[in-house]
């Protein structure tokens, strides 16, 4: 019966760090649950890279306090329901909640109803993130189509290819073309 109970409670903690994609929720990080309440009906056929462009972080707290100026300033000070991104990446490597895999965010004007909004913490015109950093969206993104969040034919794409901005960056852009899944033009 012990080994019983330690199987289960194995398979437990194995099947909700699996369903969650390791990612941090946003109540533990900004303090509070999303307040972000419409539905994104999945899967989701598009990923879209962008970056912050605020500073960079490769510490939780740090990443964690830039993530809580990031939401402030998406709900206070352009009047969002909540963070813009689905979800967020620091130089730590770690992924943090945004919108999520089940809302729509507020990332890609004419797009947020229909795709994932990928940030990376930093501005990556001249240089790319941490190798932590782009490992984390691989695995965030291979997660996201384990559990069908994400289509297994989903496209991927960096935010200046549909939305007029700098966004990810020159650098960060470049690396994303070489990623599978990638397409030129969004169907």
């Amino acid at each position: 019966m012990k080994h019983f109970i330690v199987f289960v409670v194995t398979v437990v903690i194995f099947v909700e760090a699996h369903e969650t994609c390791g990612v941090i929720p946003i109540s533990e990080w900004g303090g509070e649950s999303s307040y972000r309440k419409q539905i994104l009906q999945n899967p989701v056929k598009l990923v879209i890279i962008q970056h912050t462009e605020s500073q960079e972080c490769n510490t939780d707290d740090r990443c964690q306090t830039i993530a809580k100026g990031i939401r402030n300033y998406h709900r206070f000070e352009k009047g969002f329901d909540d963070i813009g991104p689905s979800f967020l990446i620091g130089g730590n490597g770690k992924v943090y909640e945004g919108a999520g895999w089940n809302r729509v965010g507020a990332h890609t004007k004419l797009y947020n109803n229909r795709s994932i909004g990928i940030s990376f913490m930093g501005n990556f015109q001249n240089k790319l993130p941490t190798t932590e950093a782009l490992q984390a969206a691989h695995s965030l993104i291979s997660c996201g189509v384990t559990n069908m969040y994400l289509s297994e034919d989903y496209q991927l794409v960096g935010h200046q290819q549909v939305f007029s901005t700098l966004s990810p960056g020159r650098e960060l852009q470049a690396i994303v073309k070489t990623w599978p899944h990638w397409v030129q033009t969004v169907l």
